[in-house]
């Protein structure tokens, strides 16, 4: 038997993180708001029958929340990542090819002849995530990934699978497509399926039955392969290790407005910090950096945005250097009497850092030396936590952080929030 996709996705991930260190939430409506308490981002099964959609402002939603007793949370993204490491982990004992496809999902490449039955090994998968961490998950297999993300999809919405399907080995495999709609085929972005709809194509099933030619001319070569896919012949690898990012932002809206230019500098200094640690990561150097500033477009302020751009003279992943350039800018572009609703930080030009081009006019020592004190200071944070050692410039109190009134403990990553146990005893 050839190998196999699985798809494992974490069912309504940012919930179940919830509900793992608060039992009580089980089987109760529970939402998790975005970044500043805005919006709906995860939704529980019983909101989504409740109505409330995605992405709905909270303060939309207040009447609703009441009358449903709905538990309300923050983001709680210390904890949602743990989480997640948690359950990546717990699927490298399943195969040694893994891809980590994003937050609450990642994609298994299995040898299908090494085991008995595909389907029982999903429910071992599935089985082993929830009792390790707490976490339910929905197991979708296919011949190629494409139709192990439609598969996963179809457990998720068809209790009768108990959130393990295998779409390619079963007999009824048209019919299942069929109930797929197209625009929720892994590839088929809103633009495409808006045209397949145009053309008498929404499902899967169609897509999968349309003509080469036709796809290709109308939705390029990666359409083609998607096509492809659906049929089950395998155009898409696996990536065990993703490429590195060109470009890395670090951005975020603040709680309350930020109006003068300390409160920036320390919020871009943050930014800063954050985009030259995802760089190190992934051992790489910026030549470029951006620094970006705007008021809030919804309210009745009066409005202004602008960016400043510095290029290096020297490739760097030095933060005290990245920081320096990203203040210069700023007080290029800072403006009086404006309430800023959001800065950022955006590295560009970047390049592994055994390519860097070294300047004659720069000191020769410098590089070797800076490198070497980030990598102390990255190894003290991955040991101790990421606000261990923080820079100066980044402040103490700000102000500005984003609003996180419904916030839960950060459960596995800090001593002071462990989950405490409490056994009540009758009275003698």
């Amino acid at each position: 038997m050839a190998k196999a996709f699985f798809l494992i996705d974490c069912n309504n991930f940012y919930v179940s993180c919830e509900r793992v260190f608060d039992p009580a939430l089980e089987g109760r409506p529970v939402i998790v708001m975005s970044n500043n308490d805005g919006c709906v981002i995860a939704r529980s099964n019983e909101v989504k029958e409740i109505g409330v959609r995605m992405g709905a402002p909270v303060f939309e939603c207040r009447g609703t929340i009441k009358k449903h007793r709905i538990s309300v949370f923050s983001s709680n993204y210390t904890l949602y990542a743990d989480m997640s490491r948690r359950v990546m982990d717990t699927l490298e004992r399943f195969s040694p090819e893994v891809e980590v496809y994003s937050i609450d999902e990642a994609f298994l490449l299995i040898d299908g002849s090494a085991y008995n039955g595909l389907t029982e090994y999903g429910r071992l998968i599935k089985n082993t995530v929830k009792r390790w961490t707490g976490v339910p998950v929905s197991v979708g297999i296919g011949s190629t990934k494409t139709l192990a993300k439609a598969a996963a999809q179809y457990a998720k919405k068809h209790n009768e699978h108990n959130g393990v399907f295998d779409i390619s080995g079963h007999r009824q495999q048209d019919e299942y497509m069929d109930e797929i709609e197209v625009g929720d085929v892994w590839g088929v972005g809103r633009r495409h399926a808006k045209m397949l709809n145009e053309n008498g194509i929404s499902t899967a099933l169609q897509l999968r039955d349309a003509p080469d030619e036709w796809v290709r001319k109308r939705m390029s070569v990666a359409g083609l392969h998607t096509v492809w896919e659906l049929r089950g012949t395998p155009c898409v690898s696996l990536e065990q290790a993703p490429p590195p990012k060109k470009c890395i932002i670090s951005s975020r809206s603040f709680g309350v407005p930020a109006e003068t230019l300390a409160d920036l500098k320390e919020a871009v200094a943050v930014h800063a910090s954050r985009a030259a640690e995802k760089m190190r990561s992934q051992r790489s150097i910026a030549s470029c950096i951006s620094v970006f500033i705007k008021t809030n477009k919804f309210s009745d302020d009066p409005q202004y945005s602008n960016s400043a751009t510095s290029r290096l003279s020297v490739p760097s992943s030095h933060t005290p250097e990245l920081i320096s350039h990203v203040h210069n800018g700023l007080e290029r572009i800072y403006r009086a009497g404006y309430r800023y609703k959001k800065a950022g930080v955006m590295l560009t030009d970047i390049v592994p850092e055994g390519e860097v081009q070294l300047n004659l006019l720069a000191p020769c020592n410098s590089y070797n030396r800076n490198r070497a004190l980030m990598r102390a200071v990255d190894g003290i944070n991955a040991r101790w936590g990421s606000a261990a050692l923080r820079y100066a410039a980044a402040g103490v109190k700000q102000r500005w952080q984003m609003r996180r009134s419904k916030l839960s403990n950060r459960y596995t990553t800090q001593w002071s929030e462990l989950p405490v146990a409490r056994a009540s005893f009758p009275a003698l």
